[in-house]
């Protein structure tokens, strides 16, 4: 007789469901949460103003750059470099604003 009476598709997945490692990512603080909706509704404030250009190519490199940005720093937790990371971005986007409605 086998060690398990159970057969190995069932052990499989009993050992699966009830395995030590989870598939979820730890819940965000409250903190985070925020500033991840900050970080949010900047990204689509800088897709949004994007669409004020005009010439295709420029507006395509924008788009690129920024989220070549995100993306870079898509990896911080620290919650006063997100500040600080947030603050700098809305800074260089209101002169980018200038110079777009300039054109």
């Amino acid at each position: 007789m086998r060690p398990y009476s159970l057969p190995l598709a069932l052990r499989l997945l009993r050992t699966y469901a009830t395995g030590p490692r989870s598939r979820l990512k730890p819940a965000l603080s409250l903190e985070h949460f925020l500033q991840r909706a900050r970080v949010l509704s900047f990204y689509r404030t800088i897709l949004r103003g994007t669409r004020e250009i005009r010439d295709p190519t420029t507006k395509t490199e924008t788009r690129r750059f920024a989220r070549e940005e995100f993306e870079r720093h898509r990896g911080v937790t620290d919650l006063s470099h997100i500040r600080y990371l947030l603050s700098t971005g809305k800074t260089e986007w209101e002169s980018m604003e200038r110079y777009i409605s300039g054109l």
